[in-house]
């Protein structure tokens, strides 16, 4: 199983998905965030004739402009995450105020930026309660958290993604849910998989502030200007939910979910 399949604990929720009580080897790759291109993170060594396995058709068809073959086009774990979890269906009672995910680097790739900017940002348009999810990389510097809790933000990590089959936090995607569903509003510094996942639970999605630049970021992926290109609609404050929620079903594949005997199929799990 190639590593990525792990991260935020997918392979985790396809297993109990297709009903078993851990994940065997996926025969083949798993889309694991949102993405601009094929799918996949640059410089993915793809196995020959092994499947791609895709949120949606938008991405299947960019891979196959770039001369990519064997695509399945399934949608996002993220909706398997909410089929697992139906006691989560619903927004919690209290649910108030703003969560915001700052745009953020990994291991192999740190971000620039000025996060006193997205402070300010947040403060010109936040009204109510919120709390910053840092991703672990930024988390455990404290010198970055400081800056948001000492704005009084409440300031959290879901957790590590893991990287080469260690550290995974399998509960990382459940505790993202659990998360959204205390709030009214999901906002970040660029369009992002966390927004997605807000808007598709009917949260309020914003994109605004800095967008900040990503460490020696690939050219082939175009950049937050492409982003911004093809989507203009997306890049506001308060984006309105009826546009952002055409956007986010089709990005997730809403309309692609497969059964989950159709899952043991594809995956190779019926054996």
């Amino acid at each position: 199983m190639h590593h990525a399949n792990h991260f935020y604990g997918h392979a985790n929720i396809m297993a109990t998905y297709a009903g078993l009580s851990k994940p065997p080897r996926i025969w083949g790759y798993l889309q694991h965030g949102w993405n601009i291109l094929d799918g996949f993170a640059h410089g993915t060594n793809f196995a020959p004739g092994m499947p791609k396995f895709v949120w949606s058709d938008s991405v299947r068809r960019r891979g196959h402009a770039l001369g990519l073959r064997n695509y399945s086009v399934i949608g996002s774990v993220w909706l398997y995450l909410l089929k697992v979890h139906p006691e989560l269906a619903t927004p919690a009672k209290r649910a108030k105020g703003t969560i915001f995910y700052p745009f953020h680097g990994w291991e192999g790739q740190h971000v620039l930026g000025d996060h006193g900017r997205i402070v300010a940002s947040i403060n010109e348009h936040e009204t109510g309660p919120v709390t910053v999810c840092l991703y672990w990389n930024e988390y455990q510097q404290p010198a970055i958290r400081k800056v948001y809790a000492g704005a009084g933000f409440r300031v959290i990590t879901h957790g590590y993604r893991g990287l080469h089959w260690r550290k995974t936090d399998e509960k990382f995607l459940v505790k993202q849910l659990r998360e959204l569903r205390k709030h009214e509003r999901v906002a970040s510094n660029r369009l992002s998989s966390a927004v997605l996942y807000g808007a598709s639970l009917g949260l309020q999605p914003g994109v605004y502030g800095d967008p900040m630049v990503l460490e020696n970021e690939h050219p082939s992926f175009g950049g937050q200007a492409r982003i911004k290109r093809l989507w203009p609609e997306l890049d506001q404050p308060y984006v309105p939910l009826a546009v952002a929620r055409e956007f986010t079903d089709t990005e997730l594949g809403v309309d692609h979910v497969a059964g989950p005997a159709e899952i043991r199929e594809m995956f190779r799990w019926n054996s």
